[in-house]
């Protein structure tokens, strides 16, 4: 499973949208969207249509429109949304609860292929299936707060006093191993 620059967006978009119903913003306008993330307003406008097409943002139009979430954040988890957006979760078809295909393999049973990708399509399932855009808004609202960032949408920031001053000691664009969803929520794990 990759991840998609569509899937991506709409994941994006969605924890916005969050962030934007926990400070108490009622709509959010794409331009803003696509300002706050970076992304393409176009791009953005037709993968917020597929997102309110399956009843997970509601939209408003007019001079003070924009998009909210149709349901609560607790109710969507991210394993839907990536199916939505990008299908099924399985590296390989044969191994597809939502779209499976047989393979051309002369024994699926007992082919050691197989048995691999459905540990790995399990993994990333219990994963993704796991958590709610309700916790993902939590942790990224969480870590915000300690490192003294505004929220999105929020009317002032929200100082840390606290917040520790970050040194990047890492190669850029390799994150921690503490920075993940799971460490925040259930601190240090092994998988």
């Amino acid at each position: 499973m990759k991840l998609s620059k569509r899937g991506e967006y709409a994941l994006r978009s969605l924890i916005s949208l969050g962030i934007a119903e926990k400070v108490k913003r009622p709509l959010v306008r794409v331009t803003e969207l696509a300002k706050l993330e970076g992304l393409p307003v176009k791009f953005l406008e037709q993968i917020m249509q597929q997102l309110r097409e399956a009843g997970y943002v509601t939209a408003e139009r007019g001079k003070h429109g924009g998009y909210r979430l149709a349901k609560p954040a607790a109710e969507i988890t991210v394993g839907k949304i990536i199916r939505l957006i990008d299908g099924p979760l399985a590296p390989i078809g044969c191994v597809s609860q939502t779209a499976y295909e047989p393979c051309n393999c002369p024994d699926e049973a007992h082919c050691g292929l197989r048995m691999l990708m459905l540990d790995v399509r399990n993994a990333i399932a219990n994963i993704l299936d796991r958590y709610s855009l309700a916790d993902v808004v939590e942790v990224t609202t969480r870590k915000m707060v300690r490192d003294g960032i505004p929220l999105p949408f929020s009317a002032a920031p929200v100082p840390n006093p606290d917040a520790p001053r970050r040194t990047r000691t890492r190669q850029p664009g390799l994150p921690s191993p503490s920075e993940g969803v799971i460490h925040q929520i259930l601190g240090d794990y092994a998988i």
